[in-house]
């Protein structure tokens, strides 16, 4: 019995050693940017009671908007600013969904599907009133742009979706399987460790600063994993602002429930829609999306070359040119 408990003191002393060591070699300044709660400075709207980061590139008068709607659930918007190319033509609004992005941070409650989608009945209420939007959805936002057919069809005018990767419950578990291979090894485990200790030294500028930098951390380094097709072998260089970790953790229990709630709306949307895919991505890109499309009445399919999950940021010329043809032809002013 000494033996042994000389052997789990070593053991205590050593892991003790090692932490107090990982935490000297990580100190340093690990900024995490203000929200728009925090900076007066940065454009916003106030929708259902949340104040978005938000922004607007209007278009001609009368033009029809295109409202923008990011992956996540805990991105942003800036890996799609290139879609400002489309003001020329269109109203183009883009925001920060609730609790994620540089957006105000709400409880967990407010953050189910329900939420997501009084959120963005709202933003349509102030930014298209009389007109029906188009609903441009990238990864997650595609999720939502499909949730919200739930709501009224003919709110929509059109949809473009660039790699939804789950339309229902079977969908969700399958993206979640084949996901865990690209959260797991020494690399990423290692990564993960030290990210922890450098969470540790984040000071603010609010309290989910620290969880927002270590889970926005390891969505880069799960996205950037050598074997994930959601880059083009190079890297998934696509940028963010801030990750809302709590939004993420939160939809990742989502109940099957909400799950099926995603495609109700579908069988009665007749509108165009057009599904849009990188080519290098053969997880959720063109083979999976073809299926997504046979739920439409009208609906087509484009694939985006040089281009893994995030189209826009890594081919936007040929994105924009793919997305204003279709909108040219489908959904005019």
């Amino acid at each position: 019995m000494r033996t042994v408990l000389k052997v789990l003191g070593g053991v205590v002393l050593v892991l003790v050693a090692v932490c107090v060591g990982l935490w000297g070699a990580t100190r340093g300044q690990y900024d995490v940017p203000q929200l728009v709660t925090q900076d007066p400075e940065l454009p916003s709207l106030l929708v259902d009671g949340v104040t978005l980061h938000a922004r607007r590139a209007k278009g001609p008068e009368g033009a029809r908007t295109v409202i923008v709607l990011h992956g996540g659930p805990g991105g942003d918007f800036r890996s799609l600013q290139a879609l400002d190319a489309l003001s020329d033509t269109y109203n183009v609004v883009f925001y920060d969904q609730r609790g994620a992005g540089l957006s105000e941070r709400v409880d967990p409650d407010r953050l189910g599907l329900t939420g997501y989608l009084d959120e963005l009945e709202g933003v349509i209420d102030l930014v298209s009133p009389d007109q029906p939007p188009v609903l441009l959805g990238h990864s997650w936002g595609a999720i939502l742009a499909v949730s919200y057919l739930g709501r009224d069809p003919g709110d929509v005018a059109a949809l473009v979706l660039i790699e939804p990767g789950y339309l229902d419950a079977p969908g969700f578990a399958s993206w979640q399987n084949t996901s865990r291979a690209y959260m797991s090894g020494a690399a990423y485990w290692r990564e993960a460790v030290l990210t922890g200790f450098r969470a540790q030294h984040v000071d603010g500028p609010d309290a989910d600063a620290q969880e927002d930098f270590l889970i926005g951390h390891m969505v880069k380094v799960f996205a950037n994993h050598p074997d994930n097709p959601y880059h083009c072998g190079q890297g998934y260089t696509a940028p963010g602002w801030r990750f809302g970790a709590r939004a993420s953790d939160h939809w990742s229990d989502t109940s099957s429930a909400e799950l099926g709630r995603i495609s109700a709306g579908v069988p009665r949307f007749a509108g165009p829609v057009l599904a849009v895919s990188g080519a290098c991505n053969d997880w959720i890109g063109a083979p999976l999306q073809s299926g997504h499309m046979a739920r439409f009445a009208d609906a087509e399919l484009a694939v985006v070359p040089d281009a893994g999950h995030d189209v826009i940021w890594d081919n936007p010329d040929a994105s924009l040119q793919i997305i204003r043809d279709f909108l040219d032809r489908r959904a005019p002013r």
